[in-house]
């Protein structure tokens, strides 16, 4: 037994699938920020409404992600066995609950659009603004959940690359519509945030589109699409849906939790002061840019631990997952410096306060540490544990986190204590650091490893 993997092909496989993931990360989070940049040039309010609507997005996508990953934890096991049929299945038992939830989704912002809208403003232009937007974009939700699961299907059998081309496809067609119909340019009319809307709606509806036809005409692994499918769609299988439903429900637990305490731990920040908003802002755009490469480390992880467990080599899923704790700590150390080595040049693109940058090049360097802890006990806990099948050590350890420790001190911080802007920072996000105690005691233990496959 050796304590890293020494086997080329593993370190091919990681290296490739997460340059992949990351790069479609990039592009899905570049396509947020071209909207946000589009609309403000055009007006306060309309970036205003579709700001609070993306706020709903936000919940839908951890859904997403928790549909997509509990299939991804299965299909993987399976896809080490080579085993296709099992996956087929979970597929559709996936795509009919995403198909479920979108529905249910959309109704609700169908019938309460303004009082959705409401749960975060109260200023009546922004809340007209955004019921305009949510009105055609909340058909994007649907689409978004069940593309989803459709790509996790692809990712569980380390095919990824069609995912970073939908996203890069799904980017320029966005902007450009975007472009053409809030400004109203090449004689189309000027629609603002319903043109903002519209763009979305395209890009979603082209995004399933193009993954349905992969997987009709190029998938050569699973075949999805194969003779049977909606047969098996409409059928089910009852011991199927029973394992997934078990690893679906801890998942969504612990992001749709994780998924409600994000706005408020923003709200927090927000009632500081302007300069601190500002401030924070700017040092969170840069750290979400480089966190993708975090997430996409996580959904590498658990594909490629997934796939070890289905192939049955206790000893080799140990040396994996100590060799992808190694590299999570180097990447982690690597982004942190990265973003504090850039801060100045970085700034230097933001005109900002005397006060607002101070803070923002203190707020950075905090970013940078915390960047160091998210890179290990996130690729760790969401990617190597859950991703064995352990998904209720994940939900424990986030609710607690969130809920018990984090959110009241970053109350008490903020508007009991008075503490400075920089101490609750650390206090909102301090968790990414403090998760790492846990996540490496369970992890040397090596219970969270399960077989989860059906023989």
């Amino acid at each position: 037994m050796t304590f890293f993997t020494h086997d080329k092909s593993f370190y091919r496989s990681l290296f490739s699938m997460l340059a992949m993931v990351a790069l479609q990360n990039l592009v899905a989070y570049s396509v947020n920020m071209a909207d946000n940049i589009m609309l403000g040039n055009y007006s306060q309010d309309a970036l205003s409404g579709a700001a609070t609507v993306n706020q709903i997005f936000f919940l839908v996508q951890q859904f997403a992600i928790a549909i997509g990953n509990a299939l991804v934890v299965l299909a993987a096991q399976y896809w080490g066995q080579k085993r296709v049929e099992p996956i087929r299945r979970l597929t559709g038992i996936a795509c009919k609950l995403a198909m479920l939830t979108g529905v249910l989704i959309v109704a609700l912002c169908a019938i309460f659009p303004r009082q959705l809208i409401g749960i975060f403003t109260d200023g009546e232009a922004i809340i007209e603004q955004g019921t305009a937007y949510l009105q055609i974009v909340q058909y994007t939700f649907l689409l978004f959940l069940v593309t989803n699961v459709w790509m996790a299907a692809l990712r569980a059998v380390e095919t990824v690359q069609i995912s970073f081309y939908i996203s890069v496809v799904s980017l320029i067609v966005n902007v450009s519509i975007n472009y053409i119909l809030i400004f109203g340019k090449f004689g189309a009319p000027e629609l603002g945030v319903r043109g903002a809307a519209i763009g979305t709606l395209v890009a979603r509806i082209l995004e399933l589109l193009i993954v349905l036809w992969y997987l009709y005409r190029k998938d050569t692994k699973i075949h999805l699409l194969a003779d049977g499918f909606w047969k098996r769609f409409l059928q089910g299988d009852r011991l199927l849906r029973a394992d997934y439903t078990k690893t679906y429900i801890p998942i969504a637990i612990s992001l749709v939790l994780w998924g409600v305490s994000v706005p408020m731990q923003t709200a927090i920040l927000g009632h500081l002061s302007d300069d601190a908003i500002a401030a924070n802002s700017v040092a969170t755009t840069f750290y979400q840019y480089l966190k993708v490469i975090v997430v996409a480390m996580s959904s590498t992880s658990a594909v490629m631990i997934g796939n070890a467990i289905g192939r049955g080599d206790e000893m080799r899923i140990r040396s994996d997952a100590r060799t992808l704790s190694c590299i999570d700590v180097a990447i982690g150390v690597i982004l942190g410096l990265i973003l504090m080595a850039l801060r100045q040049p970085l700034l230097s693109m933001y005109h900002l306060t005397g006060h607002a940058t101070e803070l923002a090049l203190h707020l950075i360097v905090i970013m940078g540490f915390i960047m160091m802890g998210m890179s290990y006990q996130m690729p760790v806990s969401m990617g190597i544990i859950q991703g064995a099948g352990d998904a209720g050590f994940t939900m424990r350890m986030n609710m607690i986190s969130t809920w018990l420790i984090v959110m009241p001190l970053s109350f008490m911080a903020a508007f009991w204590w008075k503490w400075p802007v920089e101490w609750v920072v650390i206090v909102v996000q301090s968790d990414q650091v403090f998760k790492c105690v846990p996540t490496f005691i369970h992890f040397v233990r090596y219970n969270w490893i399960r077989k989860l496959t059906r023989e």
